[in-house]
């Protein structure tokens, strides 16, 4: 168990799974320790550093645009992926805030219904379902999904109302491709949903209410501190690793972390506190062992979609009278790829 909140915020406590509760509790402030008899953990600073800039992630540790039905994806056709999304996310930016907004109830659920209606909610529905949240309980159920869209008659053709992402995926034709076009949406549009949601209800859980004067990107950073979205960052053995290190075999795999390095108290004062302004004076590009996003080399394609996006829900939030629930006092983080607290409970707050 490990109390995130800070001093003078409302006292609640979160609940890791036990691997990872293990990993702060058996691990922080190493720079590199056995995790598994073919595995080194490594959260030094210094360390990620060396090995991250030794060589580029191959295909099969990138973590979107892994191979996809046997087949590679191109790191140009990723780039056309994530630029199509990008413009779909601008659209909604330009949009503006819609007023009068009801954002209660479960997050990150909440947040995610209301990201893919406002990116993604002119798409056909064969796409808009890729983004279910229902699909993260099994790749098996994900599976059946695309197979039965790419199968369905009356392929969606293009028109003047579907987003750019969309468009891409209407293009393809045949069987085989439709699914790996449908699979690509879904690796493209889902993560822009379930990161952001996730981001802001960490946010909430971990600090609110806030104080007027923390602005929501400090609010965001911190949050990425104590929850990283990236918290861990695989690289399969290389012959390159073990001249770094003599830690490091040659057969190991390298799991760098992130969740480790965020709180080490060598780097962070008060490092299991939820401390927005501690942003006042840093820069989260030039923070040794802060990787939210990944290696300053290979950051994440995403986060200039990430971080506009949940400061405008944030605003959203705050500025409508949004709290988690006073009544919820404990939380749960579990082992996922995407470090989120589970069913914060969000709430208007009561009027003084």
């Amino acid at each position: 168990m490990a109390d995130l909140i800070g001093t003078g915020r409302p006292a609640r406590t979160t609940n890791f799974a036990p691997r990872m509760q293990a990993l702060l509790d058996d691990h922080c402030g190493k720079d590199a320790f056995r995790l598994e008899p073919l595995t080194v953990g490594v959260a030094g600073p210094d360390l990620m550093d060396r090995i991250l800039r030794t060589r580029p992630a191959t295909e099969a540790e990138r973590p979107t645009f892994k191979p996809l039905l046997g087949r590679s994806i191109s790191r140009a056709q990723a780039a056309t992926m994530m630029q199509a999304v990008g413009r779909d996310v601008r659209t909604a930016l330009k949009k503006g805030r819609p007023g009068g907004i009801d954002l209660s109830g479960n997050w990150p659920h909440v947040g995610h219904v209301y990201l893919r209606d406002a990116i993604f909610g002119a798409d056909p529905y064969r796409f808009r379902i890729l983004m279910n949240r229902t699909l993260e309980l099994t790749p098996k159920l994900t599976s059946v999904v695309i197979r039965a869209g790419a199968a369905l008659g009356g392929w969606p053709r293009e028109t003047a109302s579907l987003g750019s992402l969309a468009t891409l995926t209407c293009e393809v034709t045949g069987h085989r491709d439709r699914r790996f076009a449908m699979g690509l949406y879904r690796r493209t549009a889902a993560p822009v949903c379930f990161t952001i949601s996730t981001l802001v209800a960490n946010a909430l859980w971990l600090g609110a209410p806030f104080r007027d004067d923390v602005s929501n990107r400090n609010i965001l950073w911190e949050a990425m501190r104590l929850l990283p979205p990236s918290w861990n960052l695989l690289r399969n053995a290389s012959p390159e690793y073990p001249v770094i290190d003599a830690r490091i075999g040659a057969a190991d795999d390298v799991l760098l972390l992130p969740f480790v390095s965020h709180r080490d108290p060598k780097l962070w004062e008060a490092p299991g506190e939820f401390r927005p302004e501690r942003w006042d004076d840093l820069d989260p590009d030039d923070t040794p062992g802060y990787l939210p996003f990944g290696h300053a080399l290979e950051r994440c394609w995403g986060r200039h979609m990430v971080m506009p996006l949940a400061e405008m829900l944030l605003d959203m939030l705050r500025d409508g009278g949004f709290t988690v629930d006073p009544a919820q006092s404990k939380g749960r983080v579990l082992l996922t790829g995407l470090l989120g607290v589970q069913e914060v409970r969000v709430v208007r707050a009561a009027r003084p």
